[in-house]
């Protein structure tokens, strides 16, 4: 199992997708950072837009930046199954190693490793920018008041985990357009339309358990009236969902014919 560990990470070392991703998953985290350093203690139209780094929810604002990328390791994740469907790489996969459970799990934790390893990397960015920028702005530079830790811990899990979200759903849709496409608009405007019309219902959803975890209750993290869960129930209900992810890829590709 271990050498199948290893087989799987350096097959997602081996191409830059996953360069690509960081990098834009960095790139997102950035612009949020920034929205929060322009418009932190800023009027709009005579009105307090974000409360100023004074109020905790907007250091936790700062923080919680660094979970805009979890679509990037999702994406990730599809990408991982389904190219192994479409370069029919599967095959000599499934023929050098014949128990496909075996080398299902050891993707399934590869993965998850992977992705937290990706939570870190983005963690650590997004700590070297908010810190300074928090210090500058006569904010909280402290790592463990703010809810600080629960914030960045929880990142990486959500990282990781939807790292086997995706590859549930790459294990379920084959087709790797369709698979993004399906993600991405889950992420961006399902979960957004059903959250502001259904705020109750939207607690439930996966972005639900990110935002309990990041202990961010409004849009841009500053004290809406979103309905959100604890934190203990986000990461329960995240890994809810990514063993759910996981339970889907191993059925789906156990059972199914690869050719």
């Amino acid at each position: 199992m271990i050498l199948l560990i290893r087989a799987e990470l350096l097959k997602i070392r081996s191409t830059r997708m996953w360069i690509g991703m960081l990098a834009l998953s960095l790139g997102f985290t950035l612009l949020g950072l920034v929205f929060y350093i322009a418009l932190a203690g800023a009027e709009m139209n005579g009105e307090e837009g974000i409360p100023p780094v004074t109020d905790p929810d907007t250091v936790r604002g700062f923080y919680a930046s660094a979970s805009g990328g979890v679509l990037f390791m999702m994406i990730l994740g599809i990408i991982g199954i389904t190219g192994e469907y479409r370069h029919q790489t599967i095959t000599q996969a499934f023929l050098t190693t014949p128990r496909r459970g075996r080398l299902l799990a050891a993707k399934l934790i590869s993965y998850f490793l992977f992705g937290a390893a990706f939570g870190v990397a983005t963690v650590a960015f997004t700590v070297a920018v908010a810190l300074p920028a928090l210090a500058i702005k006569g904010g909280s530079t402290s790592l463990l008041d703010n809810d600080v830790p629960v914030i960045l811990g929880g990142t990486v899990l959500a990282m990781a985990l939807y790292s086997l979200v995706g590859l549930g759903l790459g294990a379920l849709i084959r087709n790797q357009i369709a698979a993004i496409i399906v993600a991405v608009g889950w992420v961006q405007l399902v979960e957004a339309i059903i959250t502001f019309a259904l705020p109750e219902a939207g607690q439930w959803l996966p972005a639900g358990a990110v935002r309990a975890i990041t202990r961010t209750t409004g849009g841009f993290g500053g004290g809406g009236d979103l309905a959100t869960l604890p934190a203990w129930g986000g990461v329960l209900l995240l890994l809810g969902y990514g063993m759910a992810f996981a339970a889907v890829a191993m059925v789906t590709t156990v059972r199914r014919d690869i050719t």
